[in-house]
This record gives structure tokens, C-alpha cells and sequence, in this order.
């Protein structure tokens, strides 16, 4: 092997180093020398340097290899393959173990609503007596009493109307009585006079028979004088039937004199009730008609009714005398006490509502005829129905569903019946009180599915 030559030495020290070196020389090529020897890759040559021999790989050797080839492999494999195939391995369970892991599903348990149902539903108000007046006499508006908004009296004159016309068919009706009753007198007299000839061709008729008894006069003028006296009893009988009909005409003229003093009394046009004008129609010179021409109208507004309609769902738990809470929108720090009145006991076929009246005292006028409300109602109900959150309901083609959790934590799709609706609480039928279900269902509630149920952290409140 080639070995560099040291720095040439200082001018003061060539002696010593040259021998130095030679000796250092020889010691390295004794010790390569020994090394190519004891390897047996050379052998000394001649002049004591090593010459290669050629190199023929021995069967330790080779095995040697083979040996540390095979570890090396073997290490590698370990070191390598295996944790690999853990690693796989455990991302298979953990994968396994995440399909085969239960749903998480919120549920909530059923319970029942408030036993004191409330129901709020919009109202009119009306007037608990209203009425039109109409005029029952033609003619014109002479006085005027009364105006919108003035309270009046029932009898309290509103109103005169002038009409002529009437005191000229009084008169006339009047003339008509007398001369009825002048009629009844002659036919009175004239009955009196019939009776006079009836009695004396009775008593000639006597005569004249018993004469013909005795053969004195003949049977022919008997027979006359007999029949006189038939003739005047029929005269009789006719004057005491015209009497019968004076006196039927003179009923006929004193109704048709009442009549007319009736109508003559409506000129003064009359209030019907205790209340208000709500409306006036004419003003003083007004034609009016009879029947026809609407005066004023007057509202009683101490006691108003106030209509509703209840929905079929409700209507089964109105009772009469029911309270009854109001309230109107321009007073809206104030309500009012009322009472169901009446109610229709039957649905309207087109809206499937019933209507219902309600009473509310109006003392102070508080409150006016063709107000909107709001009516609520208040009922108690000894089995109140179940209630759940509207989130739990599942719309499907086979109509409403909710999903049961049962104890065995599988899943049964149950058919309800919706009753009323809270918005986000409704109450249905078809299930038991105490029932799980699932307060948000998704794809995961399918029947018999398996869940891990999990309470509901928040619970809403109750109607």
C-alpha cells in the first residue's frame, strides 16, 4: 500500500529523521506483512512483499452467508411485515366494531297533557239585541229626535213622520161605521115590523082554520091564510138574518177604524229597547214607505254574544256555562269574563266547525258591536290525552307514525291519531303512557331496527 512521505525535515534534524523513518518503514511493511499472512490473501514473495492470492470462497463461508442472508430476511420481515399486518389488522376490528356498534337515537318519554285544556280561537262580537226601525206609515219626516250614538229608552220617541193622508181614510172610515150602524137600525125595524105581520097572519090563520072546522068558510081560502102567515114567518126569519149582517158590517168598519188609528199611531215611530242608535237612514223631509224604508237601528250593548267556531276536534269538550276568557287587540291589557251561552250541538258540514255563543258582560261600554277577539277557553279534562313533540311524528304514505323504543332497545313503527295540534306539541292516541320514543327520527328508525337509546337532555315544557 502506498504511504505518504512525511514533511521533509528541518535543516538542523536530516539525521535523525532519515533514520526515524526507515525504521517506521520497515515496522509497517513487517506488520502488512503479518496481516496479508494471517488473512492468507498473499503470500510473501521474495523480497517480503505480499502477493494475492486468488480467492476461492470456503463452504463455512458460503454458509455463513446463506445464514446471514436468511436472518437478515427473517429480521426484515419481522421488523416490517408483521407490525404492518397488525396495523391492518386493527384498523379491520376497529372498522368492524364501528359498523357493528347500535345507533345512537334521543328519546323522550310519552306523557300526557295538561289536565285544564286551552283552547284559543278568533270571535265577533255582536250585540246581544239589535234591531231595524222601519216605517210603518207613508208620508214624510216631520221631526227628527235622535242621532247616531245616543242612548234611548224603550218607548222613547225617535221619530215623527207626517201623513195627512191617513186622517182622511179615519174620517172615512168612520162615515163607513155610521152608516153600518143607520143600516142596523133599519134592519132592526124592519124585523120588528115582520113580527107585527107575522103575529097578526098567526092569529087570522087561527081564526080561518077553526072556521074550516066548521064548514062555515071553504078549505081554499083556509088554505090561503094559512100560507100567509108560512110567508110572513119567512120574512121574519130573512129581516133577523139582515140584522146578523149589519151587524157584521158594523165589526168590518170599526176593525178598519182601529186599523187606521194603529197606523195613524205609527207616525210616532217608537225605540223597541233600552239601547243605542248604531244607525240613522233619513233626516227630517225624507219620504218614507211603509215596510221598506229603514230609519235608524238600535243595538242593547250591556250584554254583547260573541260567535265562535270550534273545530271538530274541540267541540266535544264545550259545555254549556263553560268560562270564557276575552280579549281585543285596542285594549290589550285587559280581558273579559264571559260564559258559553249556546251552542249549535252540530257541525257545519262545509267549514266541520260548530258555533258557539258566548255571553260577556259590558257594564261600562268597554267593548262595541263588530269588535274582532280572541276567545280563550278553559275545560278540564279528567283523561288527558298523550302529548308528544311535533319533531317525533313521521309523515309517511301510511299516514302518521311515530318510532317506539322498546325495552329490548328494537324499533317499532307505530300508527297514531293526531288531536290538537300545539305547534311543537301534539296530541295523538295509540299510544301507552310511559312509552320511549324518538324525539328526532332519521333513516336509522326502521322497524326492528337496534338502538342505543339516550334520554332527551332537554325537556320541553308541557301544554
Amino acid at each position: 500500500m502506498p504511504v505518504n512521505d512525511p514533511k521533509p525535515p528541518r535543516s538542523g534534524e536530516l539525521g535523525v529523521a532519515d533514520t526515524n523513518e526507515e525504521n517506521l518503514r520497515r515496522e509497517i511493511a513487517d506488520l502488512k506483512r503479518q496481516l496479508i499472512e494471517q488473512k492468507g490473501l498473499l503470500h510473501a514473495g521474495p523480497d517480503g512483499a505480499g502477493i494475492p492470492k486468488p480467492w476461492h470462497p470456503s463452504g463455512v463461508v458460503i454458509a455463513s452467508l446463506f445464514v446471514l442472508l436468511t436472518a437478515l430476511v427473517v429480521v426484515a420481515f419481522f421488523a416490517g411485515y408483521i407490525p404492518l399486518r397488525k396495523r391492518q389488522a386493527i384498523i379491520q376490528s376497529e372498522a368492524q366494531q364501528q359498523e357493528q356498534a347500535l345507533p345512537v337515537v334521543q328519546v323522550i318519554e310519552v306523557g300526557r297533557s295538561n289536565r285544564n285544556s286551552e283552547l284559543q280561537l278568533p270571535g265577533n262580537i255582536q250585540a246581544i239585541t239589535e234591531a231595524p226601525i222601519l216605517s210603518r206609515a207613508d208620508g214624510y219626516i216631520r221631526t227628527r229626535l235622535v242621532d247616531i250614538g245616543d242612548r234611548v229608552r224603550a218607548g222613547q220617541t225617535v221619530a215623527e213622520i207626517e201623513a195627512p193622508e191617513i186622517d182622511q181614510q179615519i174620517r172615512q172610515a168612520r162615515a163607513a161605521l155610521q152608516q153600518a150602524q143607520a143600516g142596523l137600525d133599519q134592519a132592526i125595524a124592519n124585523h120588528e115590523q115582520g113580527q107585527t105581520n107575522m103575529e097578526l097572519a098567526r092569529v087570522t090563520a087561527q081564526r080561518w082554520a077553526s072556521l074550516a072546522a066548521q064548514g062555515v068558510v071553504s078549505r081554499q081560502e083556509n088554505d090561503q091564510y094559512q100560507a100567509q102567515f108560512q110567508s110572513q114567518s119567512s120574512n121574519v126569519q130573512a129581516l133577523e138574518k139582515a140584522i146578523a149582517a149589519q151587524r157584521g158590517n158594523i165589526a168590518a168598519a170599526e176593525a178598519n177604524l182601529a186599523r187606521l188609528n194603529e197606523v195613524q199611531s205609527y207616525r210616532t215611530v217608537k225605540a223597541p229597547f233600552d239601547g243605542v242608535v248604531t244607525q240613522r237612514n233619513v233626516d227630517v223631509g225624507a219620504l218614507v214607505v211603509a215596510g221598506n224604508t229603514l230609519l235608524y237601528r238600535v243595538a242593547q250593548t250591556d250584554t254583547l254574544r260573541t260567535y265562535l267556531n270550534v273545530p271538530q276536534v274541540s267541540a266535544s269538550s264545550i259545555k254549556l256555562g263553560q268560562a270564557a276568557s276575552l280579549s281585543v287587540a285596542n285594549l290589550p291589557r285587559r280581558r273579559f269574563s264571559g260564559t258559553v251561552a249556546r251552542m249549535a250541538n252540530a257541525l257545519d258540514p262545509g267549514s266541520r266547525t260548530m258555533l258557539v255563543e258566548i255571553q260577556v258582560p259590558n257594564p261600562g261600554a268597554v267593548l262595541m258591536p263588530g269588535m274582532y277577539a280572541q276567545i280563550d277557553l278553559t275545560s278540564f279534562r279528567s283523561d288527558a290525552p298523550l302529548l308528544i313533540p311535533s319533531t317525533a311524528l313521521i309523515a309517511r304514505a301510511e299516514g302518521p307514525q311515530v318510532a317506539v323504543v322498546r325495552p329490548d332497545h328494537t324499533v317499532h313503527i307505530q300508527k297514531v291519531e293526531i288531536g290538537r295540534d300545539y305547534g311543537d306539541r301534539l296530541e295523538v292516541s295509540g299510544l301507552q303512557y310511559g312509552d320511549l320514543i324518538i324525539a328526532n327520527p332519521s333513516d336509522t328508525a326502521r322497524e326492528g331496527a337496534k338502538v342505543d337509546p339516550v334520554a332527551l337532555d332537554e325537556e320541553a315544557p308541557k301544554k
